[in-house]
């Protein structure tokens, strides 16, 4: 999984990171750009019926983030292996992983 991130982040000038504060929130990853946008990652590569959950968990940890230092995250993701991409009505976009690769 992370080296699709990567590789997605070299195709558009951009770092992968993982995040974790001092109270236990984390994200999978973190992928920031040149210009300091960053998106919000969540993985499950397990079944889809899990796909509320990783979404209502993404959210808590974003709204966790002091984003008067960082900005709100320009996408919150959550990354299943296969399927269809979509917006949900929360705002977390659901992306299979098949389009990160090249």
């Amino acid at each position: 999984m992370v080296f699709w991130l990567r590789v997605y982040a070299e195709a558009n000038d951009a770092a992968v990171y993982h995040y974790r504060d001092s109270n236990g929130h984390e994200l999978d990853a973190v992928v920031q750009g040149g210009d300091g946008r960053w998106l919000a990652v969540e993985v499950k590569l397990g079944a889809r019926d899990r796909l509320d959950e990783a979404a209502r968990s993404l959210s808590r940890v974003c709204e966790q983030i002091d984003t008067t230092r960082v900005g709100e995250p320009a996408k919150k993701l959550v990354i299943f292996p296969s399927g269809y991409g979509y917006e949900r009505p929360d705002g977390v976009t659901v992306l299979p992983l098949t389009a990160l690769g090249p």
